[in-house]
C-alpha cells in the first residue's frame, strides 16, 4: 500500500510548495501554517477538509502530477545589462496617436521617445504590434511578420528600432505564442485540411458538438473548447474563442516560433516578453480539471497546464534556437547585438520556487518572469473591490528576497496592461495620490531586482470612473459582464474594480480635449477630470511624481549599491514600517517607507543616515503618512 503524501513532502518540492501556498492563500490561510511540525506530517488529503469541501482522489492526483523531479538551479550571477536596467512598458494603442484616427501607433511612439529618455529608462517594451483582428487587442496574432494595420508598417517598426538605439534605448516586443488568432494562415490551413500538416499545429480533437473534450474553463469565461462544424472537431482556446492554442508538442510549431524570434532579432529587436508562456505544455491526455482546485482558484483545469510536463525543455530549446544570435560571440552585449536576447515570461500561477526553476542562470531558460501573487492580498482576486494592504507587498518581497540564490533575480512591477492601477487599489482618496505615487516609485526603484514601469505610472495614473459597460472595450470584462448578468447578478459591479480597461485608457500628455494623445476620438475614452496629472503639468512642477521618478532613476544609475548591492531589511515584523539597507563596497543606503495613511513612530535611530531624496526633509521621530525617504548611510 502506497504511503499517503504528506504536507511536508509536497512542501519540500519547489512546485509543490508553490501549489500548496496558492491553495492556502486563495482560502485565506497563511502558508506559515504548514511550518508546524504536526501539520507537516498530516496527509495532503487534509487540504480538502480545510476548505470545507469533500475530498477526492483527484485532488491528490493533480498535486502529485506536479511533483516530477526537478534539477536544482545552481547558476552563477548573471551580471547582465538587464539587472541594472529600468524597463518601461507601452500599450501602443493608448500611448500616442500620430494620424488622428484615435488609435495609438508606432509613429506616435517615435515622436514621444524623448519622454522616455528624459525619464531615464533603459529599455522600451511594447505590447503586441503584430497583425491582428484585435479580438483581444493584439494578443490574437494573425501574422508574426507583419504590423497591425492601425499601428503602421514594417518600415515604421524598423524606424522605431533605429530611433530607440540612437537614443541608447533597447526595445523588446510582446510575443504571443501560446495561441494565435483563428485568422492566422496556419489555422486557416488547419481548417482546410485538419488531417494535414497544419492540423497538428493546434490542439484539435474529434468529438460530438454537445460534448467538449474536457471540463476546462476559459480565462475569458465559458468552456475552453470551440466546435468547428466544418471539420467536426473541437479546438482548444484557453482565452477567447478566436485565440486557438498552438500544439507545442509538435516540433514544427517550436521551429516556427524560433524562426519568428530570429527574424525579429535580425531586424535589431533586443528581446521579447513571452505572453502566458508557462501554459504552452499541457498534460498528456488533457485530463479533466479538479473541481476543488477549480472552485478555489477560479479556473477549472489550470493545474493541467500551468506547469506542464515539457515546459522547461521547450523554453531551453527556444532560448538556444530562437533567442541566441549565432553570429555573435557568447557574452557580447550591445544594442541590437546581444549574444542572447532578453527573455521575460509572463507566468500566471507560478510562485517563487517554481519561478526560480525558470530563471536560474544554471538552467538556461528565461532571464526573468512576471508572477502575480503579490498583486492581491490573500483571499482576494482582481475583481474584488477592496483596499490593498501594502504590508502584503512588504511580506512578499522580504520572503522572495530571502529565497534568492546567486543565480536568481526577480522582476519588480505593480502595474501592467492587464491590471487596475495600484494607487487606486491601495487608497483611492485624491489627497494621497501623489504621496502613494512617490512611495511606490521609491520602493520599486531602490529594491533589489529589475523594475518594470507601465505607462502613466510616472504621473500617478489611477482607475477611471467608467459610467456604464458601454464605455468599456476589454473582451475579458465584456464576457464576464455577460456571464454575471445572465446569472442574475450585477454584472457591472462584478467587473468595474478589476477591468483591464483602467490601464488602457489613453496616456495623459497634456490638459487638452484629446489629452495630447489624439486629435480625433480615442478608441477608449478616459473618465478623469483631475488637475495636475498630465505629463506637461508634472514636467513643469519640480515636486511632481514625474520628477520624483526622474530623480530616483538618476540616483539608481549613479549609485551601484542601489542596483547590485546587498539588501538587509530593518525591523521586518513592525506593521506599516518597511525599511532596508542597500550596501556595496564603501557605499550604503537606507530606504524607509510608511505604508499607511497615518503617522508612524520611526523605530530606527540611525544617526549616520542623511536624507538625499525624501517626501520629508529630515528623519523626524514621527513619519508622515506614506512617507518615503532615501538616505545615505554609513557602511556599517
Amino acid at each position: 500500500m502506497t504511503k499517503p503524501l504528506t504536507f511536508g513532502e509536497a512542501y519540500a518540492h519547489p512546485v509543490g510548495r508553490d501549489a500548496v501556498d496558492q491553495l492556502l492563500r486563495a482560502v485565506g490561510i497563511s502558508s506559515k501554517w504548514v511550518d508546524n511540525p504536526v501539520v507537516s506530517r498530516l496527509p495532503l488529503s487534509w487540504l480538502a477538509r480545510l476548505t470545507g469541501r469533500e475530498q477526492g482522489a483527484e485532488l491528490l492526483a493533480s498535486i502529485e502530477a506536479l511533483l516530477a523531479p526537478q534539477r536544482p538551479g545552481d547558476g552563477e550571477p548573471a551580471n547582465a545589462w538587464w539587472q541594472e536596467a529600468v524597463f518601461y512598458q507601452v500599450y501602443p494603442r493608448s500611448f500616442a496617436d500620430s494620424n488622428g484616427d484615435g488609435i495609438g501607433d508606432l509613429t506616435g511612439i517615435i515622436e514621444h521617445l524623448d519622454h522616455l529618455v528624459d525619464l531615464g529608462v533603459d529599455c522600451l517594451w511594447l505590447s503586441p504590434i503584430f497583425a491582428s483582428p484585435n479580438k483581444d487587442m493584439g494578443y490574437d496574432i494573425s501574422d508574426y511578420r507583419d504590423i497591425m494595420t492601425e499601428m503602421g508598417t514594417l518600415a515604421d517598426a524598423d524606424r522605431l528600432i533605429a530611433a530607440c538605439h540612437e537614443r541608447g534605448l533597447r526595445l523588446i516586443l510582446d510575443l504571443v505564442v501560446n495561441h494565435t488568432s483563428d485568422q492566422h494562415p496556419w489555422f486557416q490551413a488547419a481548417l482546410a485540411d485538419p488531417d494535414g500538416e497544419y492540423g497538428n499545429y493546434y490542439v484539435l480533437r474529434d468529438g460530438e458538438p454537445d460534448t467538449p473534450p474536457n471540463n476546462w474553463i476559459s480565462f475569458f469565461s465559458g468552456p475552453t473548447w470551440r466546435w468547428f462544424p466544418e471539420i467536426n472537431r473541437w479546438g482548444l482556446h484557453l482565452f477567447a474563442a478566436e485565440q486557438l492554442d498552438l500544439n507545442w508538442e509538435n516540433p514544427a510549431v517550436r521551429r516556427e516560433v524560433a524562426e519568428v524570434a530570429q527574424w525579429w532579432l535580425a531586424r535589431g529587436v533586443d528581446g521579447f516578453r513571452l505572453d502566458v508562456i508557462n501554459f504552452i505544455s499541457k498534460r498528456d491526455g488533457l485530463p479533466d480539471g479538479n473541481q476543488l482546485i477549480g472552485q478555489t482558484m477560479g479556473f477549472r483545469g489550470v493545474e493541467q497546464y500551468f506547469h506542464g510536463p515539457h515546459v522547461h525543455n521547450y523554453l531551453a530549446e527556444l532560448r538556444r534556437d530562437g533567442f541566441t544570435r549565432a553570429d555573435v560571440a557568447p557574452g557580447t552585449e550591445g544594442l541590437g547585438e546581444d549574444a542572447t536576447a532578453f527573455m521575460v515570461g509572463e507566468m500566471p500561477g507560478i510562485g517563487m520556487e517554481t519561478g526560480k526553476l525558470f530563471t536560474n542562470t544554471g538552467r538556461g531558460e528565461l532571464d526573468l518572469i512576471f508572477g502575480f501573487d503579490h498583486l492581491e492580498t490573500p483571499g482576494h482576486v482582481r475583481w474584488d473591490d477592496y483596499r490593498y494592504d501594502l504590508n502584503r507587498l512588504k511580506d512578499y518581497l522580504i520572503d522572495y528576497q530571502s529565497r534568492l540564490g546567486p543565480g536568481d533575480w526577480l522582476s519588480l512591477f505593480f502595474e501592467n496592461h492587464d491590471n487596475p492601477r495600484m494607487i487606486s487599489k491601495i487608497n483611492p482618496e485624491p489627497r494621497w495620490r501623489s504621496h502613494l505615487g512617490k512611495l511606490l516609485a521609491t520602493l520599486q526603484l531602490t529594491m533589489r531586482g529589475t523594475p518594470f514601469l507601465y505607462q502613466g505610472q510616472e504621473i500617478a495614473a489611477i482607475n477611471q470612473d467608467f459610467p456604464t459597460i458601454d464605455e468599456m472595450r476589454d473582451v475579458e470584462s465584456l464576457n464576464r459582464y455577460a456571464e454575471l448578468t445572465a446569472a442574475g447578478k450585477d454584472g457591472f459591479a462584478g467587473v468595474i474594480a478589476g477591468s483591464r480597461d483602467h490601464a488602457r485608457t489613453p496616456m495623459r500628455w497634456e490638459d487638452s480635449p484629446g489629452l495630447g494623445f489624439t486629435t480625433g476620438q480615442p478608441w477608449l475614452a478616459g473618465h478623469e477630470t483631475s488637475a495636475g496629472f498630465t505629463v506637461a503639468e508634472q514636467r513643469a512642477d519640480e515636486h511632481s511624481v514625474l520628477n520624483w521618478y526622474r530623480l530616483l532613476i538618476q540616483l539608481r544609475r549613479a549609485n551601484p549599491a542601489l542596483t547590485k548591492g546587498s539588501i538587509d531589511f530593518v525591523d521586518p515584523g513592525r506593521k506599516n514600517y518597511f525599511a532596508w539597507y542597500r550596501r556595496l563596497g564603501e557605499e550604503a543606503w537606507l530606504i524607509e517607507l510608511n505604508l499607511s495613511d497615518r503617522e508612524l513612530k520611526r523605530p530606527l535611530t540611525d544617526a549616520t543616515a542623511t536624507v538625499v531624496l525624501g517626501t520629508a526633509a529630515k528623519r523626524a521621530a514621527t513619519m508622515a503618512p506614506y512617507e518615503a525617504l532615501v538616505c545615505r548611510a554609513a557602511k556599517s
